[in-house]
């Protein structure tokens, strides 16, 4: 399996949920299961291994856009799918700080 933190081959959109022991624990199976419940046309979702954030989790990157999200609740996954997948506009209120150091800035 390759590194989740790869880049992707291609231009393929892809949604990678971690799915590593910690973000299982914060609930990242849910996160995964409420991603594929709203598939949008040109993304994939996929489960990734460990993201190297543990304890931020359940952990979300987008890619190509290298946009990583921290923490997300299934609620919330329907704001990402909106804004983020069909808008093409990230949720600055969820960028992982560790990545988006000034989400004031623009991405």
């Amino acid at each position: 399996m390759s590194s989740p933190l790869a880049e992707p081959m291609g231009a393929q959109k892809r949604v990678l949920v971690c799915q590593h022991r910690t973000c299982l624990n914060q609930g990242a199976a849910a996160v995964l299961e409420t991603f594929q419940a709203h598939p949008v046309a040109g993304w994939v979702i996929t489960r990734s291994g460990c993201m190297g954030q543990c304890g931020n989790g359940p952990m979300v990157r987008m890619l190509p856009d290298n946009i990583w999200y921290c923490r997300v609740s299934p609620k919330e996954v329907a704001e990402v799918v909106e804004r983020h997948l069909q808008g093409g506009r990230p949720v600055r209120a969820m960028l992982s700080p560790h990545f988006h150091a000034d989400r004031s800035q623009p991405l």
